[in-house]
């Protein structure tokens, strides 16, 4: 059974320090080791100052694609962003974590459904997370039909496992990534048309980034591994399912540990990486339009997603045997461009 997802910032988990907060991204940053890694730390703490608390401290283990309460965001909105994570995360984990079966993941995911129509009817609840999460949708007046679409998605996580094309993989990230980013712009107060539209671009474009990152861990999901690079496209570039799963991350039956990317997976990923770049600058601007520290804290998510996909291309696009992420030493460069350097000029 998952644990319960209030614990946001339990101590047995592993600590991780991250201002984009996308944990996928940044890996734990040690307390400890040698010069390299006290280095590393003089680094961080240096990028960190200018900034004042522009990092902090939290607890967070799996889901990758919300950006949990930093101190970048004005304190009245970490409580509220908080409690959507919270609602999030463990919804994600029902679907994906431990070693539940099918049929007890969409029970739970079913319940979590239930709870929202209680909110919508005004009936009562006695869930940890939706008394948490019901007076910030009140507040806020949040869209229901996002939480919905945010269960829809990791409810087909429970059971599909490979997309037929493009489209099909956007719809996809229309229900788990998008509706993050909207939720956010309903409580900053400025989910206007427009600003929706480059919030879904940068979501989605992170959610790509993060499947083209995790081809090998994906790959070794569930019974038939789960890829999320769409079937068609590796057909033209004669990529098959077993070019990927004979090279997952915990070598399932069939895999060959340390065999690297083809040719044709390379330039497959080349392919993915450049149309994510493309999504991703096409909704950047909204972070230098928002105002202040929510501004900025769009661009910190931006430019880490650009970088990620900078580190994808310089491992020369074998994600099977280095998994790009960033590391302390990037994030200089991350603070560096969401301050002074507009992101249209990244690469």
């Amino acid at each position: 059974m998952p644990q319960a997802a209030g614990n946001a910032d339990r101590n047995d988990t592993a600590w991780i320090m991250n201002f984009t907060c996308f944990h996928h991204f940044f890996p734990a940053c040690p307390r400890r080791g040698g010069r390299r890694e006290r280095r590393a730390r003089i680094a961080l703490n240096l990028a960190r100052w200018p900034c004042i608390y522009f990092c902090r401290i939290m607890a967070v283990d799996h889901y990758e694609n919300f950006p949990v309460a930093s101190a970048l965001l004005p304190a009245p909105l970490r409580e509220p962003v908080a409690a959507i994570y919270a609602f999030a995360r463990s919804a994600d984990d029902f679907a994906d974590e431990g070693d539940l079966s099918a049929k007890q993941r969409c029970a739970l995911l079913a319940a979590y459904q239930a709870e929202l129509d209680a909110v919508e009817h005004g009936r009562p609840t006695q869930h940890p997370i939706f008394l948490r999460l019901r007076p910030v949708i009140a507040s806020y007046r949040l869209p229901l039909q996002l939480f919905r679409d945010l269960l829809d998605a990791f409810l087909q996580d429970v059971g599909k496992d490979r997309y037929e094309d493009f489209a099909e993989l956007m719809d996809y990230c229309r229900r788990s990534a998008d509706p993050v980013g909207r939720l956010l712009l309903h409580l900053f107060g400025h989910a206007t048309a427009a600003n929706l539209t480059r919030a879904d671009a940068i979501c989605s474009a992170l959610q790509l980034i993060n499947h083209w990152q995790d081809v090998g861990i994906d790959a070794a999901k569930g019974a038939r591994g789960r890829i999320y690079l769409p079937q068609d496209e590796m057909a033209r570039f004669g990529v098959s399912d077993g070019d990927i799963l004979g090279r997952a991350v915990g070598t399932p039956p069939g895999a060959v540990p340390g065999d690297t990317a083809s040719d044709n997976f390379k330039a497959l990923l080349r392919f993915q990486v450049e149309r994510a770049r493309a999504l991703m600058l096409s909704g950047a601007p909204l972070g230098w339009d928002l105002p202040g520290r929510i501004g900025l804290e769009i661009r910190a998510i931006s430019a880490g997603g650009l970088r990620i996909l900078q580190k994808i291309e310089n491992v020369d696009f074998d994600v099977f045997t280095r998994r790009p992420v960033l590391r302390p030493l990037d994030w200089p460069r991350i603070l560096w461009r969401s301050l002074v350097r507009p992101l249209d000029t990244h690469r």
